[in-house]
């Protein structure tokens, strides 16, 4: 130790420096002048008062509100960390924040559930947090890859992109949707409640490992199939140090957290204060919001041509959600006491059905326009439609 242990004045003045130049980055990060969205951030402190009022409509609405402006710092963060890391573990990491806010929206939701001795209580519960696992795989699939292909599109002609990696991605999501099917064909063949919660806690079991070895598959031993191809993007320097977009990102989803616990507190009674179909919330509305960090990364990257990075962050985050998030909810629910199952409805596992095949089929080319996005927005369209009218 001794005296080269005590600090000198010159060190002190340049961690003071350093401390001071972090903070002006994250000042410079949620400036409104900067971001016109950031302006949505004082939906949060309205968040909490209403919350503290018990309003509990305006609590939700604002909560909700709160979790765009929070996911997009969530994003710029992530794209900053992208640019050391390179796309492939750059779309990872955006998938895997960007899916923080549904894990947390569906974990506060089942724990709200296993506390509740009210059976129309634990059955919103339940209804809803399967909702958003779907409507979280619809709004990747179809809006948020449908923004980014009609930006990148706008500004760039034709794009290319390495659809190899789009193809296992695709066949990962096919993978899931059995998983999906299986239990809602047991419901529909007259198999009892108890037959399908063990068919989808082995399930469930199973799609974790099948997450672990893709994910294995892509950052170990076939790196290079999912490396972006030479051409695609133009170089970009990072706008803050890592140290600064790492803190930057988990102060803010740390902040959707807590936007996240008051949203599932007032979910039940603002569904009803608001007469807004329960599917309709958890298919659309919950995702739509939860997933703003995916649709301005990645229509970002779009528009800057960097096509691999943008179909990462939305067929990635789809995949993480069928495969890690969905089964890790229906274990959470299996620990907790909580009958959720993988049985989500013919509806909604047929328009999931569907949505993988039209991805899969626009993505098999290699190249994507921005006709090709007005596609998969106009079939989230009338999804969305579906869900609000049924």
């Amino acid at each position: 130790m001794g005296e080269n242990s005590v600090p000198t004045e010159d060190s002190i003045e340049e961690l003071s420096e350093h401390i001071e130049e972090a903070f002006e980055h994250l000042l410079d990060s949620v400036n409104p002048m900067k971001n016109k969205l950031n302006w949505l951030l004082l939906a949060l402190p309205v968040a909490l008062f209403m919350n503290q009022q018990h309003n509990t409509g305006l609590a939700f609405v604002f909560s909700m509100v709160a979790i765009m402006p929070l996911a997009f710092l969530m994003g710029k963060a992530t794209e900053e960390i992208a640019l050391r890391t390179g796309e492939t573990v750059g779309g990872l990491l955006n998938a895997t924040f960007g899916n923080a806010v549904e894990m947390i929206i569906a974990g506060l939701a089942l724990y709200a559930a296993s506390k509740s001795v009210d059976p129309d209580t634990v059955e919103t519960m339940i209804t809803v947090t399967q909702a958003s696992l779907i409507g979280s795989i619809l709004g990747n699939l179809l809006l948020v890859l449908g923004l980014a292909m009609v930006w990148g599109g706008v500004n760039h002609k034709i794009q290319h992109f390495n659809h190899e990696s789009g193809q296992m991605n695709g066949s990962l999501l096919l993978l899931a949707i059995v998983a999906f099917i299986i239990p809602s064909a047991v419901d529909m063949a007259g198999g009892d409640s108890s037959a399908i919660k063990d068919l989808s806690h082995y399930a469930a079991l199973i799609m974790l490992a099948i997450y672990g070895l893709a994910l294995l598959f892509q950052l170990k031993t076939h790196v290079d199939v999912f490396a972006a191809e030479a051409g695609h993007g133009t170089h970009e320097n990072p706008s803050m140090s890592i140290k600064d977009a790492w803190t930057l990102l988990i102060l803010s989803t740390a902040l959707v957290g807590w936007m996240a616990h008051i949203l599932v507190h007032n979910l039940e009674d603002a569904v009803h204060e608001l007469g807004i179909p329960e599917l309709f919330v958890g298919v659309i509305l919950l995702p739509f919001f939860g997933n703003a960090a995916e649709h301005f990364a990645a229509v970002i990257v779009a528009g800057k041509d960097k096509m691999d990075l943008a179909i990462a962050i939305a067929i990635g985050s789809s995949v993480q959600i069928a495969l890690f998030v969905a089964p890790v909810m229906v274990i959470l629910g299996w620990v907790l006491g909580v009958p959720l199952t993988l049985e989500f409805g013919i509806l909604e596992t047929s328009a999931t059905f569907i949505s993988v095949l039209v991805a899969n089929s626009i993505l098999a080319d290699g190249k994507t326009n921005w006709l090709e996005g007005a596609m998969l927005l106009g079939s989230y369209i009338i999804l969305g439609a579906a869900f609000f009218l049924i």
